[in-house]
Parts: C-alpha cells; structure tokens; sequence
C-alpha cells in the first residue's frame, strides 16, 4: 500500500444524527484539531447518518481550508441500510460491480474529497463473487478514484476469496482488549503474512461501558499501571493494541478534543511485554496456556 495512514485513525460514524450531530462549525474545529495532534486519517462509511454524515462531514471539508493531500479518507460501501433514505426492503449486502462503483463515486462527490485514499467492502456477502469486485476495483484504481482498496470484518477464508482477483490493502475489523480473537483464529497472522494493514473499531471494547467480573479485573490492572505509564486507561488500552507486531490502526470513535489529544498521544507509550500480558490475563480472567 502506497498510502500512509496516521497511526490512530479517526473514526466519524458519531459525527452526524447517529451521534453528536455536530453543526459544520463543530466538525471544522475538530477536523483541525484532529490534524494538529497529527491525525490526518479520517473513516467514514456510507450509510453513517442514515447516508448522510459523510455529506455533512464533506460540507464541512469543503469549507475547512484543510487541503485535500494531507489527509486520508476511508470509505465503505456494499451495506444496504434500512432508514429514510433509500427504498430497501430489508438490510442486505450489495457488491456488484455497478453498486460499488455507484456507492465510491457517491460517496466521493458527498465527502468533497475528489478521490478515496482507502475503498473498504463493509461487510462480507454470501452473495459477492470475486469477480465482479474486481471488475469494480480495478476500473476505480485506474480512474485515480481510489487510491487502494480493502475490506472490513473479513475473516481469512473471505479475504483469500476477495484477493484471488483484487489486492488487497487493508482489513478493518473489532479489535480490542475484550474482543481480541482475531488473535486466535487467524485474522491477524493471516494480514501479517499478505502484507494486509489491519484497522480497527471499537478499540476501547466494553471496558467502560458493562460492568462486569472481566471489566472489575482490567480496570484494577489498569489502576495499578496509570501511574507508571503517566498514562490514561483509554490511552493504555490503545498501546495495549499498538504493541501487536501486525501494525493494527486503531480507529477511535470519540469526539471528545481531550480524548483525541489524548489518543495522539498513544505512539509514545512503551507498554512493557509483561505489563501486555498482565492486561491480556485480566481481560481472559485466566493464565494463558
């Protein structure tokens, strides 16, 4: 992949109605603030707002005076919403060729964004055939409409399919302290081994959200290394991603300006091994094997 993502992502699904409904003011400031603390990476997906967050957001960009070679745009497309804005009759995937190149161009008009730094496939369909994304990849790629394509919540076998007639840059998938089996069953040695960047969402899991044995048990640990880290828990939560040899990109979902400084923050964390461990033990509430 040609393209340099910044290394904490930022994630813009709570931007528009399905969050914060930030009025474009809102979004300029915090796109800027987001560049200023060097995150110049920004994700977006298509039926974000019901499709129209990223029609907000481009709005916004346009108006930012932000140029449009220092940052990087992510898009996904391939999920057909049930909302208000389209006739579907029940939420479904869609990867033909003609769809997927309809949902980039649209998303890439609505965005403001001229071209796409990163196309993904949303979610895996029983129904994609290989082909037919390619047909779609390919014709992108050449037109300079995207600049590299990938995929998101593929396991695998899905991502061995899709890159059997298209390459494949990129796989953004749930990752975190408390969902962490794409450890286990393959999905990050797979990337690692293809040269496949893995991104991630929800990178903070349920930490602060359930209370729970496993939450009562991270949180101690956390406790116990804030103060050596000089660090926050949703700051050593994210190291404890960063350490992964895969290169994972955390996409951080938060609009909160100090959440996100602190986020920018998270490269210079040195997480020890044995620190990494004594947070994976009390997310697994057992030893490893």
């Amino acid at each position: 992949m040609n393209v340099k993502f910044s290394r904490i992502i930022q994630g813009c699904m709570t931007w528009g109605k399905w969050g914060k409904n930030l009025a474009k003011n809102e979004m300029i400031s915090l796109m800027h603030h987001c560049m200023e603390h060097g995150i110049s990476s920004f994700d977006h997906a298509d039926i974000y707002g019901d499709y129209t967050t990223e029609i907000e957001f481009g709005e916004a960009f346009k108006d930012s005076g932000i140029l449009r070679d220092s940052v990087e745009i992510i898009s996904k497309c391939g999920i057909q919403y049930v909302g208000d804005t389209r006739s579907n009759e029940i939420k479904h995937y869609q990867y033909d060729a003609n769809y997927i190149i309809w949902s980039a161009e649209k998303s890439i008009s609505d965005l403001n964004a001229d071209y796409l730094d990163l196309l993904l496939l949303h979610r895996p369909s029983p129904l994609m055939h290989p082909d037919e994304i390619s047909k779609a990849a390919d014709l992108l790629l050449s037109q300079g409409k995207i600049k590299s394509f990938g995929v998101s919540n593929f396991t695998p076998s899905q991502m061995n399919l899709v890159s059997s007639t298209s390459e494949i840059s990129a796989n953004q998938i749930e990752f975190s302290l408390t969902q962490h089996k794409a450890m286990h069953d393959g999905t990050l040695d797979h990337m690692k081994l293809n040269g496949i960047m893995p991104m991630c969402w929800s990178p903070l899991g349920s930490v602060f959200r359930e209370e729970s044995a496993q939450s009562e048990r991270i949180h101690e640990v956390l406790n116990s290394l804030c103060e050596r880290y000089s660090a926050t828990k949703d700051q050593l939560l994210l190291a404890w991603i960063l350490k992964h040899p895969s290169g994972i990109h955390p996409v951080i979902g938060t609009t909160s300006p100090e959440r996100i400084a602190n986020a920018a923050r998270v490269p210079d964390i040195d997480l020890s091994e044995i620190d990494w461990f004594k947070m994976l033990v009390a997310a697994q509430g057992h030893k490893v094997p």
